[in-house]
């Protein structure tokens, strides 16, 4: 469980000080490595690039406060709310991949693929159990 939130805690941390901190570079930069996502989606706007970059930075610290506590209602309320945020992410950027290249196609696909189906592990490893059969 730790090691699974501290995944998603690392993700979000490194997504969201980037377009929190340099808004620009994120927007042309991003991923990374020479690829160019976000740019391929214009314009670019600070406002909104610095509000995503404060969005991940919030799940970044939930995640990590997830990881020490593992309180099941913040898992099961952080991990519900991180998967539907991101099949909304992923939903939208799945209907905009004109322009990308195929390897740009299946990275960004499967990286949102990835993280999502962390979080429905997790999520799922930390459902409530039903009480077992009782001892007689």
């Amino acid at each position: 469980m730790r090691a699974g939130l501290a995944v998603l805690c690392l993700a979000s941390l490194s997504t969201g000080a980037w377009a929190f901190l340099a808004p620009r570079s994120f927007y042309d930069d991003f991923p990374g490595a020479g690829r160019h996502w976000v740019s391929l989606l214009p314009p670019f706007n600070e406002h909104l690039t610095t509000d995503v970059g404060g969005f991940y930075l919030a799940f970044a610290l939930l995640f990590g406060w997830a990881a020490v506590t593992l309180a099941r209602s913040l898992l099961n309320a952080l991990l519900s709310a991180y998967v539907i945020a991101s099949v909304l992410h992923v939903g939208y950027h799945l209907a905009h991949l004109d322009g990308y290249s195929t390897l740009d196609k299946v990275g960004q696909t499967l990286g949102f693929a990835v993280l999502i189906v962390i979080a429905l592990a997790l999520l799922a490893s930390s459902a409530p159990r039903p009480p077992g059969p009782r001892a007689r």
